[in-house]
């Protein structure tokens, strides 16, 4: 494994599904996963105050971990911080996360596709700009979810989840237009991909769901790829942080079966 990690950056659980990708794609890079659970859910910070926070946070993280590349796993991040992060750190190469609109304008059918997103992600301008220059040709409803990251935490940390809460979350992205259905819905926050199986089930009608993930690993890799690997740590493993200090028996748990072990510092 390289000594330089990449580091990957979340508000809570969602990143692991980048995480899990991104292991797949580059399996000699070893990985710090940071969990801003102290900070969680992002959705409902002002813009002004978690820049700084986040800001903030990478100072230690970079100084602690010197990563390779960090990786921004966070829709709602990713459109607040990343030029800021860039620009406090202009050594450090940031990879972030956008609702895959571009993608799913392109192929979809019916012509109406949804954006399930945080309220954050919905009221930012950078997403409205997205549907601008990619989907001006089709119908985007955009569905701001209160609740389904939470949910999804919930599910992922202890095993179980209330379908019903989740059909309610879901149901506005649903759309019947003369004689056409919602044939695509963008998963704009990288915690609704572990929910997926469970808004499968949920759905009026089956649709394309798409996960950024595996894009947002494979971008990592070309900038990796172009990057020193460095002195080799064969016996480094995987670490993740959380910046509450003191995270529960379950997410402690969710962790160890990721295979990241608690980094002590």
């Amino acid at each position: 494994m390289s000594a330089e990690p990449v580091l990957v950056f979340d508000s809570g659980i969602g990143g692991l599904s980048v995480l899990r990708e991104a292991r797949v794609i580059m399996p000699w890079r070893r990985f710090v996963y940071v969990a801003d659970d102290a900070g969680f859910p992002y959705g409902r910070w002002e813009e002004e105050a978690l820049r700084d926070r986040i800001v903030a946070l990478f100072a230690g993280l970079i100084e602690r971990h010197n990563p390779a590349l960090a990786l921004i796993a966070c829709n709602t991040a990713s459109t607040i911080v990343l030029p800021a992060l860039r620009q406090a750190y202009p050594d450090l190469p940031f990879v972030g996360t956008v609702p895959a609109i571009k993608p799913a304008a392109e192929r979809t059918r019916s012509g109406l596709i949804s954006v399930l997103a945080t309220p954050g992600t919905v009221k930012r301008q950078y997403t409205r700009d997205l549907i601008r220059d990619y989907a001006d040709k089709v119908h985007v409803r955009l569905v701001g979810s209160e609740h389904l990251a939470g949910l999804a935490e919930t599910y992922m940390r202890n095993g179980f989840v209330d379908e019903a809460a989740v059909q309610a979350e879901i149901e506005p992205c649903f759309v019947s237009q003369d004689g056409r259905k919602t044939d695509i819905v963008v998963l704009a926050c990288t915690h609704f991909p572990f929910l997926v199986n469970r808004m499968r089930k949920m759905a009026p009608w089956p649709v394309d769901w798409i996960d950024p993930a595996e894009a947002i690993a494979r971008r990592a890799l070309a900038i990796v790829d172009g990057l020193p690997v460095g002195g080799a740590l064969p016996d480094a493993k995987d670490t993740v942080v959380f910046t509450s200090g003191g995270p529960d028996l379950s997410a402690q748990r969710l962790m160890h079966g990721f295979g990241l072990s608690q980094d002590s510092g």
